[in-house]
């Protein structure tokens, strides 16, 4: 099988020949980096429009943070946070592509039934046995990171004998359990950050199109993360120069989509890949 260039969304495909924008709307107060910035329906609604403009191809709404050492919150409270915010986003634009960004199938189940239309899953379904039931039910484009542990532990796990043979058999297995189910649309997310340091996180980024191996798209999420600011000495505010710098490098291994908080400087990388690379 070689690698898919369409996804299906709400019946349309959606072509990956061309990267796409993934912007991050955090309805949380514990995000490593634009926590508690979105304080109300105006504050969510303006950031939306602000990406809409910019070129964002994807809107990923989640309400839990997945932090290193992020508080674990109660599932109703996660789920009125993500259903609400989806309602007040489809309301005032109706053609938005939603992803939801939970792992917990019961909060997933409720933003599908609400509007959105992927599902984004940190754990690749290791912290709720219901995810793939839901997958296999709803048959929506799947989005699974790769992660050891949880949130709360995941940055003592960082233990690895080979980490990228590790990370692409832990896919494998994973994508031929999904089409035994029946679920189509799959793609990978390695987890820059999630159970791995910052070293491990520049040897995988480094390594990162050994992955096309698996032949499914990739979904990439460096934005502003501490590989970056840890490394170059500065705060996640400062990192905009860093996280370009780094979805260049994951584009030219093979990156499909790019997870971000930044749309428009993330859309002029991806400008400037494709005039680099269309001769």
């Amino acid at each position: 099988m070689t690698e898919s260039k369409f996804i299906n969304v709400k019946g349309k495909l959606m072509a990956l020949s061309s990267p796409k924008v993934m912007g991050i709307i955090n309805l949380t107060a514990d995000s490593f980096y634009d926590g508690g910035k979105i304080k109300s329906d105006k504050d969510l609604l303006s950031k939306v429009e602000k990406m809409m403009e910019e070129g964002v191809d994807i809107l990923d709404v989640g309400a839990y943070s997945s932090r290193p050492g992020a508080v674990d919150i109660p599932m109703r409270d996660e789920w009125d946070a993500a259903v609400d915010g989806i309602d007040s986003i489809l309301k005032h634009f109706p053609e938005t592509i939603i992803s939801i960004d939970t792992f917990r199938a019961t909060v997933a189940k409720g933003a599908l039934e609400h509007g959105a239309c992927i599902v984004n899953d940190i754990s690749g379904g290791n912290l709720d046995e219901g995810m793939f039931d839901l997958l296999a039910e709803m048959n929506v484009p799947y989005i699974m990171m790769h992660m050891k542990g949880n949130p709360q532990t995941m940055a003592n796990l960082t233990d690895y004998d080979h980490m990228v043979s590790e990370i692409i058999d832990y896919f494998n297995a994973k994508v031929k359990t999904l089409r035994k189910r029946g679920v189509k649309d799959i793609i990978i997310d390695p987890g820059f950050g999630f159970a791995k340091t910052k070293e491990q996180g520049f040897e995988l980024l480094n390594k990162l199109s050994l992955l096309k191996i698996l032949e499914v798209p990739m979904l990439c999420g460096v934005s502003r993360k501490s590989m970056i600011f840890k490394e170059l000495g500065i705060t996640p505010d400062e990192a905009l120069n860093g996280t370009t710098a780094l979805n260049m490098a994951c584009l030219m291994n093979g990156t499909s989509i790019l997870r971000v908080h930044d749309v428009k400087e993330a859309r002029e990388t991806i400008r400037l890949y494709e005039a680099m690379t269309k001769n």
